[in-house]
């Protein structure tokens, strides 16, 4: 059972309409494989409950009381925070409106994409799954649009970003665009295993935390294609 156990995706709700944080805690509960650990009214106490039960995922509200979910983001992932951590967090914005600007900036500080409140069980499992993984909730070209403007005057390049070799920006690149590794495999002729090893040598040089992080860099700074 100890196996099991560990391998439950451990899920916060952060919402502040009760009803609706029990009606999704019925459906993910009713996942295999998944369980929530937590709920919150608003973002001061989905920022406390975060750095205390530690969850592999949170579903944030954007608009709430007290702290929206986007100031709550950002202070999820600030680096005091993040250090102090013994487990990898995700987190998802949870909104009513698409392409929302709170929910581009909600990913600049460290979201892995945003669902629409109206979305089916069947694609909430599926996106808890999805950024669980390391990968964003949204559709590639959804992602650009909103990050394209939120971005209208790009950084300088960092340094760090030299330190990269010629296959690693090709793959930089690739996932820039978002496709997966198994798309990448087939552009740069490598295997899926190769693909993998270069995306986590891409994150550990350019200080990111997953390949969400890196469309966000490759918008930042010019270097989306």
């Amino acid at each position: 059972m100890s196996g099991v156990a560990a391998e439950e995706i451990r899920v916060l709700l952060v919402d502040d309409q009760e009803l609706f944080r029990e009606g999704v805690r019925v459906i993910i509960d009713a996942q295999a494989g998944m369980r929530v650990v937590g709920s919150a009214g608003d973002g001061l106490e989905a920022v406390r409950l975060v750095d205390e039960l530690e969850p592999d995922v949170v579903l944030m509200d954007i608009r709430m009381p007290e702290m929206d979910g986007v100031e709550a983001t950002r202070q999820v992932f600030s680096p005091d925070r993040a250090a102090r951590r013994t487990r990898p967090v995700r987190v998802v914005v949870l909104t009513t409106f698409n392409l929302d600007d709170r929910a581009a900036t909600a990913i600049r500080y460290g979201a892995s994409g945003f669902l629409l409140k109206d979305t089916t069980p069947l694609m909430l499992r599926d996106a808890i799954r999805t950024v669980h993984a390391g990968n964003a909730v949204l559709a590639p070209q959804d992602l650009s649009t909103l990050l394209d403007g939120q971005f209208r005057a790009r950084a300088a390049v960092p340094a760090a970003y030299g330190s990269l070799t010629e296959k690693e920006r090709e793959v930089f690149a690739a996932v820039a665009r978002g496709l997966s590794n198994t798309e990448i495999a087939g552009l740069v002729y490598a295997s899926e295993s190769t693909v993998k090893t270069h995306v986590g040598a891409i994150l550990r040089k350019l200080g990111l935390r997953d390949r969400v992080q890196i469309v966000v860099f490759a918008h930042e700074h010019g270097l989306a294609g």
